[in-house]
């Protein structure tokens, strides 16, 4: 808590000064261009890793990166997301899912989170992936099954997004695009989901489109 606070009178003291009129005029109101969703992960900065400076983002963050379908609860996500597309007209939707996901290893083995209730009734929320990862991946093992686990779930998450009433009719008028990407820890890098190529390349690579529905990929772990 000490280094927290000490972190606090740094930014008061040097951080806050030079960028002063950014935050007169963010006190009037928000307006930003992207809603980040992302896990809850200590280890995933999105001001950071997009170099973004507030009020660029709008961020929610929960344990996977999960978006629960419409009709599956009450919970703050679908508020969340209503108040970015809705009220704040947010023209981007990322999803990002990243390298090691807790959430994603308690999806694969489910007696490893069996003694967490709330935590396994949430992943409920990532069935569909982990149906696809049973189904479809099991000549992989290990990181890798994580991985592509990872990325399928940001796949199943999008198309989850897409069933929200806000979403959807954004979607219909053509000024919001979604976007699926994924953060590698250990590098820096980041991968994001091409529909042209059906699979998630470099970032560098990135070809932004807009389809109906997301396409399936192929196995290609990143």
């Amino acid at each position: 808590m000490q280094k927290l606070i000490q972190g606090i009178h740094q930014f008061q003291g040097k951080s806050f000064v030079p960028m002063q009129g950014l935050f007169e005029q963010l006190a009037k109101g928000q307006k930003p261009e992207t809603l980040f969703i992302t896990c809850s992960d200590s280890r995933i900065d999105p001001a950071l890793l997009t170099q973004a400076k507030p009020g660029d983002l709008f961020i929610l963050r929960n344990a996977g990166n999960i978006v629960p379908p419409h009709g599956a609860g009450n919970g703050g996500e679908a508020a969340t997301i209503e108040f970015a597309v809705a009220a704040l007209g947010v023209k981007d939707i990322i999803i990002c899912g990243h390298s090691h996901c807790g959430a994603m290893h308690g999806l694969l083995k489910p007696d490893q989170v069996a003694a967490l209730p709330a935590v396994s009734a949430w992943l409920s929320h990532a069935e569909t992936t982990r149906r696809i990862m049973r189904d479809n991946y099991g000549h992989l093992e290990g990181e890798r099954l994580l991985t592509a686990t990872v990325e399928e779930n940001v796949l199943v998450q999008l198309e989850n997004l897409r069933t929200l009433p806000a979403v959807g009719s954004r979607l219909v008028r053509g000024d919001l695009h979604l976007h699926g990407w994924v953060y590698k820890i250990e590098t820096g890098e980041v991968f994001a989901y091409d529909v042209e190529s059906a699979q998630f390349v470099k970032l560098a690579e990135y070809n932004p489109q807009i389809e109906p529905t997301v396409r399936r990929r192929t196995t290609n772990v990143i």
